[in-house]
Order: structure tokens, then sequence, then C-alpha cells
């Protein structure tokens, strides 16, 4: 059975540690969808098509990774693409603390989903997307903190 990860975000916007994690990834599964997110509900800097170019170019040079939109409970995403891992990349304690709880749920829903999470690199774990959308927000240089792609 191939090892099919799924990596869902609505990387608004793409960071470089969201690039750490899925490079270290890529030698761990045979696939790699990096799904992102669409929630009407919520309010995003950037479009899905924008979110969707950033990442596609990113990492265009890795043949097992393909980028996808979805919408709903990432369980059911994941069940219809064939995914039997989920990927999350954890930065500090209270990401793994909320992580636990996301994916402790998803075990019931779908036991047969394991969730595998990755340390992000010491370098970039203070990143988040919210935090670049502060700086771009506010005029600051963005570009240290996401990958080449991500060109405003």
């Amino acid at each position: 059975m191939p090892r099919i990860a799924l990596f869902p975000g609505s990387f608004d916007p793409i960071t470089l540690g969201h690039v750490n994690i899925v490079e270290r990834a890529i030698p761990l599964f045979d696939e790699i969808i990096l799904a992102v997110g669409e929630n009407a509900e919520k309010r995003y800097l950037f479009s899905l098509e924008q979110r969707m170019e950033w990442m596609t170019e990113t990492f265009a040079i890795y043949p097992s990774i393909r980028v996808v939109s979805y919408q709903g409970l990432t369980v059911d995403f994941a069940k219809n693409s064939g995914a039997n891992f989920l990927l999350r990349g954890l930065r500090n304690p209270a990401d793994f603390e909320f992580e636990k709880a996301i994916a402790q749920a998803n075990r019931e829903m779908m036991p047969e989903l394991e969730t595998v999470f990755l340390l992000t690199s010491a370098r970039w774990a203070f990143i988040s997307s919210s935090i670049v959308r502060d700086v771009i927000k506010n005029q600051g240089d963005y570009r240290r903190f996401v990958p080449d792609a991500v060109r405003l």
C-alpha cells in the first residue's frame, strides 16, 4: 500500500516553516498531498488561487507532491484522496496541545488515518502565517519568512 500523506492548511501565505516540514517529509512518503483549505467562514488575506499558485510553484521540482484545494472535514477529504497519513508540523508546545486534540478527534472519525507530527526546525519555528500576514499588512519585509514564489 502506498504511503500517502495529506498536509492540510490554509497556507495564507505559505511560510518557510511549511516548506521545512514538507521537504523533510518527502523521503517518508510515496506521495504528499498539499491540501489548501477553503472555508467560507474564514477571511483570508490571499485568494485560494493565489495560495495554490504559490504552493505549486514552491514544490514544482518534487514529482511526489501535488497541490489541491478542499472544503469540509479533513478526514473526509483524506478518505476520498486515499491518504493514510495526516502530516502536521509542530512549532511549540501550544501547537502540540492543539494538534493532539484534533488528531484524537480525527482518530475517532477515521481510525485508519494516522497523524504524523514533525517538529519544525528551530530556525523556522517562530514563523507563522499570521505573523507573516501582520508583517505584510504593515509593509514590512516579509520575504525572509516565505519561499521565493511569494512575491507581492
